[in-house]
């Protein structure tokens, strides 16, 4: 068996006093929204908690999608790159940016080159920098990092995938299910919003990516962004994909899937499959962590050609 836990939106707090020119952006919206609301609703100590719960899970890799920063200083990224380096080695934890992490132009270069050995790639091992999408490879899983980080108008959190990243991803999802892994494609915007009031948060390039799921498939998509525990699918050649999002992981107890937490996957071989069973863990209202929600899934051995075969 195989036990990866995913968590997401950690949103560290300790943000730096930022100058009036880092305010002269977006930043400055941002900044007041941290000041008036997040530094309250996401702390610290909730989520040192939430990972001491984690590792007691003996998980064999975390996944962390995205939005470790606020408004993306330069001080977030180096705290972002210090809690990193907590949570565990780079061989044992897999990082992508989020919205908040690309939340000014330019941003990307510091979380590429700062946090690069959690975001390393199979194919590019003395890489300093990161790049998207990336590979590792963990015992029969494929863990595919894919970013969707850009900067953003005030008022919208949206993400882009772009054509170049996508055609690669496809072909990583072609390459590695001929291989017959069990692919785990992280992301931090989910790959489908039905509620239009989210327009201005959405993936948008979305339609792409369902495409290419449709088309190759993939075992697992794991992602953050919406701060609320969510189960969907999309349709992949062999049967549906499990699409699973998880709550901020620094959010504070409440009733409700808002409610910090993370989600455990154990993934074990079957004669003709895979067995996945997503256990959820996070605060109930009084503030203790428990197991909140258990499901099975069965699914078949990658079915990568157009035609299903593999």
């Amino acid at each position: 068996m195989f036990r990866i836990a995913h968590m997401s939106d950690v949103h560290l707090d300790g943000v730096p006093k930022p100058s009036l020119q880092q305010l002269l952006s977006k930043r400055v919206i941002g900044y007041i929204n941290w000041r008036g609301n997040r530094a309250q609703a996401m702390t610290t100590d909730h989520l040192d908690r939430l990972v001491a719960d984690i590792k007691a899970q003996a998980p064999d890799h975390i996944a962390v999608t995205g939005d470790l920063t606020n408004i993306a200083l330069p001080g977030e990224f180096e705290n972002a790159r210090d809690w990193l380096q907590t949570l565990g080695a780079s061989n044992q934890v897999s990082v992508i940016p989020g919205n908040h992490d690309a939340y000014v132009p330019g941003a990307g270069k510091l979380y590429r080159r700062l946090w690069a050995p959690w975001m390393s790639d199979d194919r590019r091992p003395e890489s300093e920098n990161a790049h998207f999408p990336y590979l590792r490879r963990l015992d029969r899983v494929a863990l595919i990092g894919v970013s969707t980080a850009i900067a953003t108008p005030p008022f919208m959190a949206t993400g882009r995938i772009g054509r170049k990243q996508m055609s690669d991803l496809r072909n990583l999802l072609q390459q590695t299910g001929d291989e017959n892994l069990f692919r785990i494609v992280l992301i931090h915007h989910p790959p489908k919003m039905d509620n239009y009031r989210r327009t201005f948060r959405r993936l948008t390039d979305g339609r792409r990516l369902r495409a290419a799921i449709r088309r190759t498939g993939a075992e697992l998509i794991l992602h953050g962004h919406d701060h609320i525990a969510a189960t969907t699918a999309l349709e992949g050649p062999g049967g549906p994909v499990p699409v699973i999002g998880v709550p901020a992981a620094s959010h504070l107890p409440a009733a409700g899937p808002g409610s910090g937490g993370y989600a455990l996957h154990d993934i074990e071989r079957t004669d003709d499959g895979y067995a996945l069973t997503v256990t959820r863990r996070g605060f109930d209202p009084a503030g203790t962590i428990v197991q909140t929600e258990k499901t099975g899934f069965s699914l078949p051995l990658p079915a990568t050609g157009q035609d299903g075969s593999s």
